[in-house]
């Protein structure tokens, strides 16, 4: 039953990967100012294809548990918001709008790491590695809003 669970939390894991094929970050991106830390883009498809399998584990584990009905609830809820990013950020170029989603992907990621971890300790913490680069992703998302803040301030036009 673990193997089931295991692939349906990675389907709902690479849907929610699938928008960045949808609205690849392009030009208008890489033309934004960005901080020296900023990591390279090898790195982004590396590391959430390993965040995936994590949390696709985490969730597993937690099917398999018994009472896991708010973990399982909160799990839900912060892919969902992982979904909603990159088509703000890179779809609709709206750098505040995405801080916003990215604060409350922050406050439902450690939400879901705390209630995985009252289930099953290995759960939650296969969770800290997507808190850590969610924390990064909001800095980084911080950092190119307040160094480009004509952008911020008047969005560019989405070519059609």
């Amino acid at each position: 039953m673990f193997a089931l669970y295991f692939v349906i939390f990675f389907a709902a894991c690479m849907a929610a990967g699938a928008t960045g094929g949808m609205f690849p970050p392009g030009k208008w991106y890489r033309d934004l100012n960005k901080p020296s830390w900023t990591p390279p883009d090898w790195l982004f498809p590396v590391a959430w294809t390993s965040l995936y399998v994590c949390m696709s584990w985490a969730g597993a584990r937690a099917a398999v548990q018994g009472d896991a009905s708010l973990a399982l609830a909160l799990w839900g809820l912060q892919i969902a918001i992982n979904t909603l990013w990159t088509p703000v950020f890179f779809g609709l170029r709206r750098l505040r709008a995405g801080m916003v989603v990215l604060s409350a992907l922050w406050v439902s990621v450690a939400a879901t790491m705390v209630a995985l971890w009252s289930v099953d300790t290995f759960a939650g913490l296969l969770f800290v590695p997507y808190l850590m680069w969610v924390s990064v992703a909001a800095a980084l998302n911080w950092s190119v809003l307040q160094l480009n803040p004509e952008v911020a301030n008047n969005p560019p036009e989405i070519e059609t």
